[in-house]
């Protein structure tokens, strides 16, 4: 909660330069941002993608949780596909990937487990088994994710937050941005919000949940000797006192500390106060440096490793969450829906498949808004399966894809015929039905 105004300014009138009205309109370019511009765009939509930093991919790279949790459902089977498989695909080409094979999915072989688990790939409860999750390099995901944009046509906006917008009716008639350029106003057809932060919910009127969290900081330790044997004497030494453990990551003598500072900051932030954010900014740096000093002095193979490169956005999972048409709950776990327009399992729990229905994506008191990403319309629990980045880019291929075929007409998004739109999504390697 920010501190109360010390004074009130008065603004007159302003005039602001309209600089762009393109049919689509993607507020925020991590993976979910990403995945629904590039669909928008191949279904034909003239498409901007506004993000505030200067890459894309959100959280994926600049938060480098590098560890895409999961494409399957926890027993072999994929459902999870599409433009993050495509990603995944991509990055295999680069030699930046690490992921089990298709035959090695589901398995409990004990070796296997115990190797994709230095990658970070397997979490849930005991009896584990092989889930088909990647790591990958950020860097090359940043690269790939401009090859998509670039290909599909995409007019990507680096550097420009979206800062407000504006009603007309029951419809956003611009989206007002501030950037070096100054403040400027993009007039779409069809909105979606793929800030993560649901950033365009409470300008619109519509109704959200919010959470405080305890925010993380990840980061990558280098010249790491021995890093299986450095990896088990941090689990087995270090961490059992601080929480978390390292993980092996692309690159040679490099290890990753993921959820890095979550066990120590020591109260839970609001994700949407300057004053919250500013506190987790400084702390997790200093918190992250006293966990490396103490590495170095302690555990073993770690003496001469050194800081190769931190996130540079905080690890917050959730703030905003839309209440939407539909808010997709933990009973709808195997629940089937006509209007299914993603599915997803849970990369904690083995054998769970959520569908994902179109009604989650929006709210019918604003026509031409979607959400996609981590703010969709869901409750906590299911929450923690859907924030995460095959999910995101699941969720953000329906919208750039829904959103592209409400641009074709009057851009209200709850008239797309749905099954245009499930054909389309199918069409394009999309998984709808578990």
């Amino acid at each position: 909660m920010s501190p109360d105004p010390v004074n009130i300014l008065e603004e007159g009138p302003r005039q602001t330069p309209v600089v762009d009205n393109p049919d689509v309109l993607v507020v925020g370019g991590g993976s979910a941002g990403l995945a629904a511009a590039v669909a928008a765009a191949r279904c034909g939509a003239d498409t901007v993608l506004l993000e505030r930093y200067g890459y894309l991919g959100g959280l994926a790279t600049g938060g480098m949780v590098i560890l895409l949790l999961s494409l399957d459902d926890g027993n072999g089977t994929q459902v999870i596909a599409g433009l993050c498989q495509e990603l995944v695909d991509r990055l295999e080409q680069r030699n930046a990937a690490v992921f089990p094979k298709a035959g090695e999915w589901g398995s409990d072989d004990p070796a296997l487990i115990d190797h994709y688990r230095k990658w970070g790939l397997i979490w849930g409860g005991v009896p584990d088994r092989v889930r088909y999750s990647v790591a990958y390099e950020p860097g090359e995901f940043k690269f790939i994710g401009d090859q998509m944009v670039a290909e599909a046509g995409v007019r990507l906006r680096l550097h420009s937050w979206a800062t407000d917008l504006v009603l007309d009716g029951n419809r956003i008639s611009h989206v007002i941005c501030q950037s070096k350029s100054g403040r400027q106003a993009i007039q779409p057809k069809v909105v979606i919000d793929a800030t993560g932060d649901g950033d365009l919910l409470p300008w619109a009127g519509l109704p959200f949940e919010a959470a405080k969290v305890h925010p993380y900081r990840w980061y990558r330790m280098a010249n790491v000797e021995a890093p299986d044997e450095a990896i088990e004497a941090s689990a087995g030494k270090f961490f059992p006192t601080l929480g978390g453990r390292f993980f092996n990551t692309p690159g040679a003598n490099r290890t990753l500390m993921p959820w890095g500072m979550s066990d120590h900051i020591d109260r839970r932030i609001d994700p949407t106060s300057v004053e919250d954010l500013t506190y987790a900014e400084v702390e997790s740096r200093r918190l992250m440096m006293q966990q490396i000093d103490k590495l170095r002095g302690e555990v073993p193979g770690f003496a001469n490793a050194y800081l190769a490169d931190a996130a540079d956005q905080l690890g917050i999972t959730e703030t905003r969450r839309l209440i939407g048409d539909y808010v997709l709950g933990a009973d709808d776990d195997q629940r089937s829906f006509d209007d299914a327009i993603a599915v997803t399992g849970h990369w904690t729990r083995y054998g769970a498949r959520y569908q994902i229905p179109y009604r989650a994506l929006h709210h019918g008191a604003v026509d031409n808004l979607l959400v996609s990403g981590r703010c969709i319309s869901v409750d906590r629990r299911v929450h923690n399966a859907t924030k995460e980045i095959p999910a995101c880019m699941a969720t953000g291929q329906a919208a750039g894809t829904a959103a592209a075929l409400a641009a074709k007409g009057s851009g209200d998004v709850g008239a797309v015929d749905m099954n245009g739109l499930r054909s389309a999504l199918i069409m394009a390697g999309a998984i709808l039905a578990p």
